[in-house]
This record gives C-alpha cells, structure tokens and sequence, in this order.
C-alpha cells in the first residue's frame, strides 16, 4: 500500500486524512500466475494498482489471441472501458506471474471522489495513465515497425520480458512467433 501512497506522492500532498480515507477503501487480492481478472462478457468492478506482477491484456481468439497490452509493477490495470460505462468487456486480462493488486470498487472510487480534497486528482491521474498508456500504443501501431515496437518494449521493461512468453510478445507487436525469432536474430 506504501507503494501508491508513494506513486501519487509524486505529483500531489496527501494529507494523512485524505489517505486514510482512501487506503481504507483498498482492498488487496493476491492472485496466481495465469488467473483471469476479467473475462470477455464480465462486466469489470475494479480499479486496481499492481504492487507486484506482470497483466496481459488480450481477445480470445481460436487459434492465436491477440495481445494488445501489458502492465506491470507501481501501474493501474483495468478493463477501464467496462468500468466506467458498467457494459461487458470484449476482452480478457490476466495474471502472467503471481501478483498482487490493490483494488478499489466503481462505488469507493466515487466516494473518494466526493469525500476528499484529492479525490478528483487521484481519479484523473489514474484515467490520464490509461489513456496515454492506450494512445502510446495506438500510435505505435500505426507508425513504428514490428521491430521497433519489439526494441521499445524492450527499453521500457527489459527486465520483465524475460517472463512473458514469445508468443505473448510477437502478437503484441503484430507478428507471428517466426517472425519475432527473425528480429529477434537481427537484434541480437
């Protein structure tokens, strides 16, 4: 929980108040590797902060799903669209390594909303980091090359690439596990 106490303290001054308030809204689920969080047709009910853990974000589909993000360590994580429209995901998020999440309630998070003085500023900076997470990556779809995409997720968690599995990463950056070999090989 120190964790995002800290991440917020970055940008604002929680005052213990205000904490207390929001930590006691918190609930922390421990969750094993390759759980679902939320499944394609579930409506999601959390915002939730990854104190440890790798998530991946994907469309089932037959024969190869598509994997469209990540989210790791000190980030938000949720089917944000489902969130705050309370309509059914068209995808599912799962665990790719045992993690740990602390969860706040669509309810909770509109009690902190109206109830603290940074209510409004946790909520914004929370949805702002979605956002830009989603448009980084629209863009990125649409300008970078597979290579390109395969070296900037590479520079942004080197470390944790390590976990997820080549097939996760090569349908992420648009390409067949082959083809992530191949640019694999060029690189290294």
């Amino acid at each position: 929980m120190k964790q995002i106490r800290q991440y917020f303290e970055k940008t604002v001054n929680l005052t213990d108040k205000d904490w207390q308030f929001f930590s006691s809204k918190l609930i922390r689920q421990e969750f094993p590797k390759n759980h679902l969080l939320l499944k394609t047709g579930q409506t999601e009910n959390y915002l939730s902060f990854i104190e440890t853990g790798m998530i991946r974000f994907y469309i089932p589909k037959d024969e190869n799903d598509l994997t469209f993000a990540f989210a790791f360590d000190n980030n938000f994580v949720s089917g944000y669209d489902s969130f705050l429209t309370k309509t059914q995901s068209t995808y599912n998020i799962e665990t790719l390594t045992k993690s740990i999440l602390w969860r706040l309630t669509y309810n909770d998070l509109q009690d902190i909303y109206n109830q603290t003085e940074i209510g409004n500023i946790i909520g914004r900076q929370a949805s702002e980091e979605l956002f830009l997470k989603k448009s980084k990556r629209e863009i990125s779809l649409l300008k970078d090359t597979a290579e390109q995409r395969y070296r900037n997720l590479f520079i942004e968690q080197p470390h944790l690439l390590q976990h997820i599995p080549l097939k996760y990463i090569a349908s992420y950056i648009g390409v067949t596990p082959q083809a992530l070999s191949r640019i694999r090989n060029r690189i290294y």
